[in-house]
């Protein structure tokens, strides 16, 4: 009898310090520099994004937040990564919309998940912003209607450039030919950065992105846009038409979120939260997202939720549409 409670009492004690373990681990969060895994190269909107996010959270964490670039496979690469590390606060993500997209792919192409989305959980919104058309300057197209209707002539002459196959500029690529009936030639690189190099340098005719990562090349002249997928005109490019505007179906926004692995404990959560949101309000970052023309769209972490199954939704039909796509260079 004695000895069974003993035992008890070794296993209620084992599992006090266990639970008072974790509390204390839970209440020193951050005693350590946290990793934040952006799924691309430099220079995509993910990128731009996530390093001025990360100088401003680690004022209110008081803890170095390392940007590291892991690019591949449309961003499913770093993504995978996150959704399998340690849920302890150590490994968060600034991801695109696209990580909504590449599961679906995955399902599609009859591939088992690189991971699923409720391996992920929502820190919150940081922007979201439409895609936007651009070509080289020296480019023969003027207008977003002198560029389909060439195509239209010409069924997979036009080339492309995208952050991988089934990525967020693909996407919005293939559902702008779905939309005008016209069949373009699709380039895949491993994130915007790479993307915009290959249109700089004349490897492709053409790219879907977000602004935030083209804006100086289209101030600076070395390229035009010409046209957007958003909802409404775009304050930092007035004259910039929408594609509805124009009479074409086709509405795609490139948001860009903070998310940990699922599991992470709510008291860690509630940190990295709160440091996003006040991060939002930093001097400093607000400059950084001017500088880039990307306007800051924060939602916390129960509202983002929302927001990204919505999205989630309308991407998978998208992904259905565009069916099975060969991988080539």
């Amino acid at each position: 009898m004695h000895r069974h409670v003993n035992r008890l009492a070794h296993g209620a004690l084992a599992a006090w310090l266990l639970a008072a373990g974790i509390a204390l681990a839970q209440d020193t969060y951050p005693s350590k520099p946290i990793t934040m895994i952006v799924p691309f190269p430099p220079g995509g909107v993910a990128d731009l994004t996530g390093r001025p996010t990360a100088i401003a959270m680690e004022k209110t964490l008081g803890q170095k937040i390392v940007v590291e670039n892991k690019a591949g496979a449309g961003g499913g690469i770093g993504m995978a990564q996150v959704a399998k590390s340690k849920p302890d606060g150590y490994t968060i993500m600034m991801a695109l919309s696209s990580i909504s997209v590449i599961p679906e792919a995955d399902k599609l192409l009859g591939r088992a998940p690189m991971y699923t989305l409720d391996q992920l959980s929502p820190i919150a919104l940081v922007s979201a912003d439409p895609t936007i058309l651009v070509v080289r300057a020296e480019s023969p197209w003027k207008t977003a209607k002198e560029f389909l209707d060439d195509a239209k002539k010409r069924p997979d002459a036009i080339s492309y450039s995208s952050s991988g196959v089934y990525g967020t500029l693909h996407v919005a690529m293939a559902m702008l030919a779905d939309a005008a009936g016209v069949t373009l030639h699709h380039v895949p690189y491993t994130g915007a950065g790479p993307a915009i190099t290959a249109l700089l340098g004349g490897h492709v005719d053409a790219l879907a992105t977000g602004p935030g990562t083209v804006i100086q090349h289209i101030k600076s002249g070395k390229l035009r846009a010409l046209g957007s997928w958003g909802d409404k005109r775009i304050d930092a490019l007035p004259d910039l038409p929408t594609f509805k505007e124009l009479g074409y179906n086709a509405e795609f926004f490139i948001w860009s979120g903070l998310f940990a692995p699922a599991g992470t404990p709510a008291p860690v959560l509630a940190k990295l939260r709160d440091a996003a949101r006040e991060a939002m309000k930093d001097p400093q970052f607000k400059s950084a997202m001017a500088a880039i023309e990307t306007p800051i769209y924060y939602l916390d972490a129960p509202e983002f939720q929302k927001f990204w199954d919505a999205d989630a939704k309308r991407l998978a039909v998208v992904v259905q549409k565009i069916g099975k796509v060969e991988e080539k260079p």
